[in-house]
């Protein structure tokens, strides 16, 4: 059963995210699969870049904002997924042993008018560092399914 349903993602709401601090093992091994920009295999060359040290993607960044978005209230939720991210800034860099927390805030919340069984919900994500900087910001729609409304697929 969900805990959260549409109808808890009331504008203001804020939804806490659990830590997690990057290593340069983890921050190596995502750039190596997914961004093998010399800046993020590479202490020396983080270094030698404006970034200033061995530097997380934007991308590792984003994803791991999602897991902590996950933990925070997509588990166990109505959540049907997401049409869309509106906007994603990577504000400053994320170096090797950041610890990354943060939260998210919902914006604004609507039943659909083509599904009415499901909830539009927009939220800002805001991912800090362990000096509470800003890292990334990032503005997205989730769909939610409305209490006591099963899911309809449609049969072709």
């Amino acid at each position: 059963m969900a805990n959260y349903t549409f109808e808890d993602f009331t504008p203001g709401r804020r939804f806490e995210f659990t830590k997690r601090t990057l290593t340069a093992d983890a921050i190596i091994a995502f750039a190596g699969e997914f961004d093998p920009q010399p800046m993020h295999l590479d202490e020396e060359a983080g270094r030698a870049s404006i970034l200033g040290g061995l530097a997380a993607s934007g991308w590792h960044t984003s994803a791991v904002m999602m897991r902590m978005l996950y933990e925070a209230y997509i588990d166990g939720s109505t959540s049907e997924g997401s049409p869309g991210v509106d906007s994603m800034e990577w504000k400053r860099p994320v170096l090797a042993g950041d610890t990354l927390g943060g939260h998210c805030t919902v914006l604004d919340a609507r039943v659909s008018r083509s599904r009415p069984q499901i909830g539009i919900v927009r939220f800002r994500a805001e991912v800090t560092n362990q000096r509470g900087e800003t890292v990334a910001i990032c503005e997205y729609i989730n769909m939610m399914r409305l209490a006591g409304k099963e899911a309809t697929h449609a049969h072709g």
